[in-house]
């Protein structure tokens, strides 16, 4: 099954890391996030990528063309410029990187896509947010449904602790609790073909328009992930999700 990523936008509210290259590209660890997020599906056997590219996609088709060259061992003979590989640690992947315009609105980017996605059902997730959903699961949940699209819902961790008050006596406390009833679209959704009808030109907002028009037509399911979950927008959440992946404690890592 094929995995669209968006990976076009500007990222302007991260603007200190995104000058000079794309959200997508920023790297946690040793690895940019959109590394991270292909390891995701491929740990549970998706490895055919269309990245969706915008702002900065040099950046990123460096990175891929690249990829085989600088993760194993080399050896390089400089009189005649010969290259020996000794080990080979890449993924199993195939990466379409796909040029989709610098203005183009995120539905617009899929509907540039129609031609290679056209006939099956397919996947897509943004360029910039981590999860350890399960999607196998998902899949499944999918298909059950019946409908031409399934998002992942999810609660985001709210950005500050919650206190509640008796008097001048705090009677609760906890902090960074999930945000009780304020299911938002994470991402990671399934598609069906019959998306791109309700996909019109470069301007189309997947959010705003498709995937409201989706929900009007009642074609539109969600999945309830319970589970981690976190964006990269600001440079305190990629701070974080740094953190979390320096100690080991990264809850995104379901591959081995």
């Amino acid at each position: 099954m094929k995995v669209v990523i968006l990976a076009g936008g500007l990222g302007t509210r991260l603007a200190e890391e995104t000058e000079l290259k794309p959200k997508p590209a920023i790297e946690l660890g040793e690895q940019p996030i959109i590394w991270h997020i292909m390891k995701h599906y491929s740990h549970y056997g998706f490895n055919e990528f269309f990245i969706a590219l915008g702002y900065r996609g040099d950046v990123i088709k460096r990175y891929f063309i690249d990829y085989h060259s600088l993760h194993g061992s080399l050896t390089v003979d400089l009189s005649i410029g010969d290259l020996r590989r000794h080990e080979t640690g890449s993924e199993n992947w195939i990466v379409h990187l796909m040029d989709t315009g610098q203005q183009t609105s995120t539905g617009g980017r899929l509907k540039r896509l129609e031609r290679w996605l056209g006939g099956e059902t397919f996947m897509l997730t943004y360029g910039d947010g981590v999860s350890d959903v399960d999607l196998g699961e998902l899949l499944r949940f999918h298909h059950s449904e019946g409908r031409i699209a399934t998002v992942t819902a999810v609660r985001p961790p709210a950005r500050f602790g919650e206190l509640v008050f008796d008097g001048n006596l705090v009677t609760y406390f906890t902090e960074k609790p999930q945000i009780g009833e304020g299911w938002i679209n994470g991402g990671f959704m399934v598609l069906e073909p019959a998306v791109f009808e309700y996909l019109e030109d470069d301007q189309t907002s997947l959010e705003a328009l498709t995937l409201a028009r989706l929900a009007t037509d009642r074609q539109l399911a969600a999945y309830r992930h319970y589970g981690f979950w976190q964006c990269m927008d600001t440079l305190r959440e990629k701070r974080l999700l740094e953190t979390l992946w320096r100690e080991g404690r990264a809850p995104w890592r379901v591959w081995p």
